[in-house]
């Protein structure tokens, strides 16, 4: 399994992650939940009409952290949107439950996938080990 398929999989088994953002000067955490390994990228879903995605449009930096057990993955790169449909087809086959909010053809739902991104495995018994994407 290569490094990025690890990421990914770990976002997957906890269901639950923290992604953080900037509005102006204030750092913004919410919990999401998509995540999809797609053409080699990771990709992540929101709608375009929530603040995040006004925040990303404005500053795409942006960070994860997951945890599990006793480790935790933290996640660090720039978002990136991208609009095809066949991503957003991808993400609802995923994951059905989004079909009540989201279609792959309205004008809300929105993917974006991390791009100079560094992801980083850490616990409280082991060396980190970092992976770029």
């Amino acid at each position: 399994m290569s490094g990025i398929e690890n990421v990914c999989q770990y976002l997957n088994e906890t269901h639950t992650y923290f992604l953080a953002t900037v509005e102006g000067d204030q750092p913004r955490v919410r919990p999401f939940g998509t995540a999809l390994l797609y053409d080699g990228k990771l990709y992540i879903q929101t709608g375009k009409v929530k603040p995040v995605s006004k925040q990303i449009a404005a500053n795409p930096k942006a960070e994860i952290c997951a945890c599990k057990g006793t480790s935790w993955l933290r996640i660090a790169g720039e978002l990136v949107n991208d609009d095809r449909r066949e991503v957003k087809e991808a993400m609802l086959e995923k994951m059905p439950s989004l079909k009540a909010m989201y279609s792959a053809d309205d004008d809300n739902m929105q993917m974006l996938y991390f791009s100079n991104a560094t992801a980083t495995f850490s616990s409280f018994t082991g060396a980190p080990e970092t992976i770029a994407f």
